[in-house]
């Protein structure tokens, strides 16, 4: 059975008329005439009973007629998805993101995705840059927003902002209250680090920081977990690193303790936040999104001199 042959049937119940049926279809209606034989011969039944006064449909061919609507419908509709999909309008992309894109990139950008690609699906993924950027290697994410830019060919990027880091301690911290603090004095202080493969621009700012001041980090414990490292230093006596984006909304902890946030200066350590594909993916979708977050840039996030009032409070 063939498309074309559906197609000539349709236009005959339509008009019931050899004539005007093969009119609308620009053949012949010795061409048409065959193709209704045709597909009658494929289905073994008579569909069109026609005399020299009239064209009708027999009841078989009624009965196929609704099916054969359905038929040319699902294929009307899965043409009109693969143009769309061809042209980066319907969908799925999956996006990873970190905190300080969850707040300040991603509610604009998706707004426009949704206005301006209402038929694509945004898959939303919360991790750190290193499983993120593993993700986007293995095809599980398409877009990541990290901190840095990696330095292979397998990945391009584009710079969005610029996240200062702030120290994050314990109420009873000889820090907290204050609202910012030299770096060098890290040096007097145990602190909580990650591991470098969860966050390598992160993880080397910091670092560079402490070469700057020319000290060296009394790393006592190290955890993967930022909402972990902020609940430790509630209660123990350590220095944790956050973004200042997660700094600013540390909520309340266990034992209705709410961690310190301290600005850090001189230097002030920052990292940028940067969206990265894949360098081979010529994805309509990945465009589409790039596109919306440019049209939605540039994006805000507090720095030292504009959050110093928030973090006094």
């Amino acid at each position: 059975m063939e498309f074309r042959h559906l197609a000539s049937f349709l236009a005959i119940a339509e008009e019931l008329h050899f004539g005007r049926a093969a009119s609308k279809l620009h053949l012949t209606q010795p061409s048409l005439s065959q193709q209704l034989q045709r597909l009658e011969k494929t289905l073994g039944v008579e569909l069109v009973a026609r005399t020299s006064h009239e064209v009708r449909l027999t009841q078989a061919g009624r009965a196929f007629e609704m099916q054969a609507r359905t038929i040319v419908a699902q294929v009307d509709k899965a043409a009109l998805t693969a143009r769309e999909a061809a042209a980066g309008r319907t969908g799925t992309i999956n996006v990873g993101y970190n905190f300080p894109a969850g707040q300040h990139v991603l509610p604009t950008t998706l707004a426009k995705m949704s206005a301006d690609f209402p038929d694509v699906t945004v898959g939303l993924c919360e991790q750190r840059t290193g499983p993120q950027l593993h993700a986007l290697a293995a095809g599980d994410l398409d877009v990541a927003l990290v901190y840095g830019h990696p330095v292979t060919s397998e990945f391009r990027y584009r710079r969005l902002l610029q996240v200062p880091l702030v120290a994050v301690v314990g109420q009873g911290h000889r820090w907290a209250g204050r609202p910012g603090v030299p770096f060098a004095e890290v040096a007097h202080h145990p602190c909580i680090l990650f591991a470098r493969d969860q966050c390598p621009a992160m993880y080397d700012a910091i670092l560079a920081s402490a070469q700057r001041c020319g000290i060296s980090l009394n790393v006592a414990h190290t955890l993967n977990d930022p909402g972990a490292t902020a609940i430790v230093v509630s209660v123990k006596p350590l220095v944790g690193f956050a973004s200042i984006s997660r700094g600013l909304s540390v909520g309340s902890h266990a034992g209705g303790t709410r961690p310190a946030v301290v600005q850090l200066y001189d230097p002030v350590p920052t990292i940028d936040l940067c969206a990265v594909w894949r360098a081979v993916d010529g994805s309509p979708l990945v465009e589409a999104f790039l596109d919306c977050m440019e049209a939605v840039r540039p994006f805000d996030c507090p720095g030292t001199a504009q959050t110093e009032s928030k973090l006094l409070r």
